[in-house]
């Protein structure tokens, strides 16, 4: 028999993206990540936008978003 009250506890974490459970860090990790990669695209010219299938607009649209999205 498993007496309950000597398992451990989970480990804290939050709730993100609905059922997603992810570490606070992880998160913030996330995030920071989203924004460095949306300043690269910024910066990208047409040419190399076109190589990855984005027009400038929708690069400008994407590079405009908040990092939590």
């Amino acid at each position: 028999m498993i007496i309950l009250s000597r398992i451990a506890p989970p480990r804290p974490a939050v709730r993100f993206a609905g059922s997603l459970r992810l570490e606070p860090f992880s998160v913030l990790a996330r995030w920071y990540d989203r924004y460095l990669q949306r300043r690269v695209l910024a910066e990208l010219d047409a040419r190399m936008l076109a190589d990855i299938g984005l027009t400038p607009n929708e690069a400008a649209r994407e590079a405009r978003k908040p990092f939590w999205r």
